[in-house]
């Protein structure tokens, strides 16, 4: 089920996985962004306009699905901006404008990268893991509901530096205490921010750098020097949410702690949330 700032909706429909490319062919582009700009696209609709198509079957104020998609791949071409956050607040805007039968309109898009395998000019190849993601809501009226910003899919390998030890231990305890172990851990994030303000490529540097410079006692831990490190450096960002999977590899084969052979970690996976607040 959708989640909704504003509260549960008896009714909303929309599009998802709208996939748009723009590319300036020209190469020229905003100085730190790639002429490739694209993005995974989800829109949402809400209010009572759209209630008689389920009740009657009558569609007399309903946007159709496929004009959505082709709103939104359309409208691209007009947003001249590079900042997710920014695109869905330009893409939400001009829905409400031009049907104003909608009373409110959530737009999430989810980045997918590219970056210049020379130059940056000409050739490009898919990138990532991590990639960003916005979330917007908007009312009718122009008032913004929610503006979440956030990066997904980190995927991070730390060589040594992080230990596990010191948990409850009873008749259903397996696991070994670990003093220096690689960590191998997922990592999404999610910030409110309080003005509009393009953040990702410093959260994503941030995060980087507390992973290397952090010595470790649990993922936890990890995860709450992150958000903290946030909070702390970003003025404008008012909530952090962190989410990690404990995907630490298993060992096949060590020689003391300089070397050793492993795979990937089987399932179950542990799962740990974190929410900070100003």
């Amino acid at each position: 089920m959708q989640h909704f700032a504003s509260g549960d909706k008896r009714n909303y429909y929309g599009k998802s996985d709208v996939i748009v490319y723009r590319l300036n062919r020209n190469g020229i582009a905003p100085e730190g962004h790639p002429p490739v700009f694209g993005a995974n696209v989800t829109m949402l609709l809400y209010g009572d306009a759209f209630w008689p198509t389920y009740t009657a079957g009558d569609n007399t104020g309903l946007v159709a699905t496929d004009s959505m998609k082709n709103f939104i791949q359309r409208e691209t071409l007009n947003f001249t901006g590079c900042d997710l956050q920014t695109y869905c607040r330009f893409l939400a805007g001009k829905f409400m404008n031009t049907y104003p039968q909608t009373e409110g309109i959530q737009v999430r898009a989810m980045e997918i990268p590219y970056t210049g395998v020379v130059d940056g000019s000409v050739a490009f190849a898919p990138c990532g893991p991590e990639r960003a993601m916005a979330q917007v809501e908007l009312r009718q009226g122009g008032e913004v509901l929610e503006a979440r910003s956030g990066i997904h899919g980190f995927k991070l390998l730390r060589l040594g530096g992080s230990a596990f030890t010191g948990f409850v231990r009873d008749q259903y305890t397996t696991l070994p205490e670990i003093h220096n172990r690689p960590l191998h851990m997922w990592l999404d994030v999610d910030w409110l921010c309080s003005q509009s303000e393009p953040l990702t490529a410093c959260v994503r540097q941030m995060v980087h750098r507390v992973f290397h410079s952090f010595e470790s006692g649990s993922i936890q831990q990890v995860i709450y020097q992150i958000g903290s490190k946030m909070l702390a450096e970003l003025p404008a960002v008012t909530e952090v949410r962190l989410e990690a999977n404990n995907r630490t590899w298993d060992t096949v084969a060590e020689t003391g702690e300089e070397l050793g052979v492993f795979t990937d970690a089987r399932p179950p996976f542990g799962c740990l949330g974190l929410t900070l607040r100003r």
